[in-house]
């Protein structure tokens, strides 16, 4: 299991990672990434691959 943290302060709220995400791990809230507690993280890194601001980060628990 992968635990995926959004660092709000650098989101610039782009959507890419949202969109691209094929687990929907992550939703829009209020302009920025959040993570969305329904989906489970693969550890696939799409996410990172799409995120300019490297606000997203990945740990295995």
């Amino acid at each position: 299991m992968f635990l995926v943290t959004i660092n709000a302060e650098t989101c610039e709220g782009c959507e890419e990672c949202v969109d691209i995400c094929p687990n929907e791990v992550l939703q829009m809230t209020d302009g920025k990434a959040t993570v969305d507690a329904g989906g489970e993280c693969e550890n696939c890194e799409s996410c990172l691959g799409v995120c300019s601001s490297d606000s997203i980060t990945i740990t295995e628990m």
